[in-house]
């Protein structure tokens, strides 16, 4: 299923420990008409956006993405350092209660493991609000 439209010039990147559902969510995420840059861990992730040449619309995220912070804090830190960058947390329930404690903001949006129609969705409602 190809839904590329205008979403073909969005990066997105991708940050998931487990490798074989980081390989099939950016496989997945490619066949849609997005670019994708995988990392395995926050750290990882953190080094990609530090560069300022690298321009990143929307971070799709593990709550526990490995590495030295949560996914809260690296959605943190990403919104600090880039103002239109869209996050999406994705991770169980009573993970995600745990992290959220310490947020004004809203928690996971997506539950592991992934639903590619939904990771579209999402992605699809991020695109609106920033229009």
């Amino acid at each position: 299923m190809n839904t590329a439209t205008d979403q073909s010039a969005e990066t997105l990147l991708v940050v998931e420990p487990d490798v074989m559902a980081r390989f099939a969510l950016a496989g997945y995420l490619r066949g849609c008409g997005y670019r994708v840059i995988e990392t395995a861990t926050a750290d990882e992730a953190i080094t990609l956006l530090s560069h300022d040449e690298l321009a990143v619309d929307i971070v799709l995220s593990a709550v526990e993405p490995g590495g030295s912070m949560s996914g809260f804090a690296l959605a943190r830190w990403a919104r600090a350092r880039h103002a239109n960058i869209e996050v999406v947390l994705a991770g169980t329930l009573e993970k995600a209660a745990e992290q959220a404690g310490d947020l004004c903001e809203q928690g996971p949006h997506l539950s592991r493991p992934y639903e590619p129609k939904q990771v579209i969705d999402w992605i699809k409602r991020l695109r609106n609000l920033r229009r």
